[in-house]
């Protein structure tokens, strides 16, 4: 060790350090000082100073955090601008930024307006392009409409005549056998499908005797959406570069099939849906996940918020093992106190429900102590002072 004082002394040095410092800032600390050149004395000033940031950055007792929080996150929202980002120099593909995604974000809506995926690919399939497109080929949902240059309905013979696109096919990585399993697989026409034995991008299939032609016509819509290949809920992928490797960005997200594509890196997988992590990962990823996005929102649009204040959000949202919105639904509509449910909205409802339930109020929040005129329960009025006068003492003079 390079230091100029011994293991035995640091460890005395470092002990008021250990004692009230969080335990991961104490070991990073521990990592960055131990093999540095310092004397005793230094490494004590160095301590003293750590100690000092960290009280400083502490709480006071009695802030009223939730207060410093909503206006720590709404006076720069309203400032944030109204749009969408144009992704990647596709058309198709934009995403919601801004005061819209916040809002999608803060009431937990259950599937993002739009939704994405950010696959990252393993180290065999990274840095070659055409096999990060045969890994986005297994992802993205190829329905037979894509593959297809035209159906026809032939009444006369009672069939239904699918020409497929050669190149499209080729695109997707789909043979006429893939068209025809999936088309197999539909009960009504099951033993009726008949590849063309001269063209092989002519596909025949009978029409069952009992079908009119509203049925027909139902039949060929439905044999159009049939999935031949693909994830259900990705329609399409993109493959990007990004550095020295590739990535596939996805228009629509289902994260629990994806983590099993084989070419996919697991734990390097990114959606957009909040409550897809949750239903996935569990509740403590769907935590990080909104503290990550928040972050990501308000600093896309050059707002400083201290990342404490968007954790106490995510932390409020995710507090009971399920995500819930901020609103009538969620935490504003849950509150312990009638009063503050009753001051955020349907004041008369929920005023009626608490006296048929025989509902008691503490008063122990800010809202229901503002409305009956108390003074709140923050800062200096935290404490309750009593004095008793027969014990105190006459003044000297």
């Amino acid at each position: 060790m390079s230091v100029s004082i011994s293991r035995e002394e640091l460890d005395e040095v470092l002990l008021p350090a250990k004692k009230l410092l969080p335990v991961r800032v104490y070991n990073e600390f521990y990592e960055k000082v131990k093999n540095l050149p310092l004397t005793k004395e230094e490494l004590q000033k160095i301590v003293k100073l750590l100690i000092n940031e960290y009280l400083s950055s502490l709480i006071e007792p009695g802030e009223p955090i939730g207060t410093v929080t909503a206006q720590s996150v709404g006076e720069p929202g309203t400032q944030m601008t109204l749009r969408t980002f144009h992704y990647a120099g596709v058309r198709e593909l934009n995403v919601t930024l801004g005061l819209p995604r916040l809002i999608e974000l803060v009431d937990a809506r259950k599937i993002p307006e739009t939704p994405i995926m950010i696959i990252y690919l393993d180290e065999e399939h990274k840095y070659d392009r055409e096999k990060a497109l045969e890994v986005a080929r297994r992802i993205e949902a190829t329905k037979l409409e894509d593959v297809v240059a035209k159906v026809d309905i032939d009444l006369v013979t009672s069939t239904i005549i699918v020409e497929l696109d050669p190149e499209m096919m080729s695109d997707k990585g789909i043979s006429r056998d893939d068209v025809v399993k999936s088309l197999e697989k539909i009960k009504a026409i099951s033993h009726n499908v008949r590849p063309d034995e001269l063209d092989e991008n002519t596909i025949y299939i009978e029409i069952p005797p009992n079908y009119d032609f509203m049925k027909i016509q139902r039949l060929r819509d439905r044999l159009l959406k049939i999935k031949l290949k693909g994830i259900k809920g990705i329609n399409r992928v993109i493959v990007q570069r990004r550095g020295n490797e590739y990535v596939l960005i996805t228009d629509g997200t289902n994260l629990e099939p994806v983590l099993k594509v084989k070419g996919v890196d697991p734990r390097r997988v990114f959606t957009n849906s909040i409550h897809e992590v949750e239903r996935v990962l569990g509740i403590e990823a769907a935590r990080q996940a909104l503290i990550n996005e928040i972050h990501n929102v308000l600093e896309e649009q050059g707002l400083d918020v201290d990342i404490r204040h968007v954790m106490l959000i995510a932390d409020m949202m995710t507090l009971t093992g399920t995500v819930k919105q901020i609103g009538r639904h969620g935490i504003a509509g849950e509150k312990p106190s009638v009063l503050a449910r009753a001051s955020f909205e349907i004041t008369v409802k929920h005023l009626f429900d608490a006296s048929a339930r025989g509902e008691v109020d503490e008063l122990k929040g800010v809202a229901e102590n503002v409305i009956v005129g108390q003074l709140v329960p923050v800062g200096t009025n935290i404490v309750s002072l009593v004095m008793n006068p027969t014990l105190a003492k006459p003044s000297q003079g």
